[in-house]
């Protein structure tokens, strides 16, 4: 079914108190990762959920249903990383059927992408997101905890050779770490047909260490690019995407994230379940709200998410910046003490 097919079967969707649609859902597929980056999982001691609380594929593809049938129309599946699951290709299979569905993503660290890129391909799978923070490997493992270069770069120029219908790069700009290498990140993506994303360091989750002076902001990465590219034009933002997109001379896109500068709450139109059922409607959310257990015991979904969406008021990005002295969210005991507020568990 083409793009122009499935946007005719969209449903209206609800809106909550600000008047954000129920547009965008993000399903963490599995609360594991083969990697343990400093921003995300910070320590190596950690216990994995059990499969029998684990979203079934076919709970998945119900609830994607229900949602889809509330205005729901875009798919990203997370992690963890979401290639540690056995059963991902016949999952994305399964939601290309839904016929409300017109955009199927995955975000993924690409380590495990050159084996299953093309099954995906095939299954509908149309856009991948990969995460490179450097091209250095030295910066790499210490990053990620794993040597795991050659694995990502080999995972990335498959999915570039496939033909996805959008292949990008997110790239988080930590000073002192990577803000030296934007413009050769820049490039490499170029050389892939990929887009670039640079995403302002975000103290959400596992970044135990955040700091507001390890924040490169949306004007600074600016001023790196146009000093090594001239002129860069900004282009329009896209419905509610969290991208300000802009424009080379010679036509190059890519996009910058100004999460913490300036943050996008007023258009955000996207939630997030956990691998094990837990809704939650903001990233900054301390809590959510338990989807697994209901569908479990065969209660009516669709209302309850409806009055849930409509009664949304959360502006958590808003609200941190709001902040004079602004520190960590949550450190390592907060996260041991309620495990969901962990990024591998939540997705990002």
């Amino acid at each position: 079914m083409s793009v122009v097919e499935r946007f005719k079967t969209t449903r209206s969707a609800i809106s909550d108190r600000f008047r954000r649609n129920l547009r965008s859902l993000r399903i963490s597929v599995v609360d594991r990762c083969n990697l343990r980056c400093r921003y995300c999982m910070p320590e190596d001691d950690y216990s994995w959920l059990p499969q029998r609380d684990l979203l079934t594929n076919q709970e998945i593809v119900h609830l994607v249903e229900l949602f889809s049938s509330l205005g729901v129309d875009r798919i990203r599946i997370t992690g963890g990383e979401p290639l540690l699951r056995g059963d991902l290709t016949e999952l994305v299979a399964s939601l290309s059927e839904n016929r409300s569905i017109r955009d199927i993503a995955l975000t993924t660290n690409a380590t495990r992408l050159a084996q299953y890129a093309e099954g995906l391909h095939a299954a509908g799978l149309h856009r991948i997101t990969v995460s490179l923070d450097t091209l250095e490997s030295d910066k790499m493992k210490f990053m990620t905890g794993r040597q795991v270069m050659a694995k990502t770069r080999e995972g990335l120029e498959t999915a570039a050779s496939i033909g996805f219908g959008s292949l990008k790069i997110n790239t988080v700009v930590i000073r002192g770490f990577n803000d030296d290498e934007l413009c050769e990140l820049f490039l490499y993506a170029k050389s892939l047909g990929a887009e670039i994303r640079f995403i302002e360091y975000m103290d959400v989750g596992g970044a135990t260490h955040w700091s507001m002076e390890q924040v490169v902001d949306r004007n600074e990465i600016l001023k790196i690019l146009t000093n090594r590219f001239g002129e860069i034009n900004a282009s329009d933002i896209e419905g509610s995407a969290p991208a300000e997109t802009f424009t080379l001379q010679d036509g190059t896109r890519f996009g910058i994230i100004s999460s913490v500068s300036s943050p996008f709450c007023s258009t955000c139109d996207r939630s997030r379940i956990t691998a094990d059922g837990i809704w939650f409607l903001c990233l900054y959310a301390a809590s959510g709200f338990d989807l697994r257990s209901k569908l479990r015991q065969q209660e009516n979904l669709s209302d309850f998410i409806k009055d849930v969406w409509q009664n949304r008021d959360d502006r958590g990005a808003e609200k941190r910046s709001q902040q004079v002295q602004r520190s960590v969210l949550y450190d390592v005991t907060d996260l041991r003490r309620d495990h969901h507020r962990e990024m591998h568990k939540r997705g990002g």
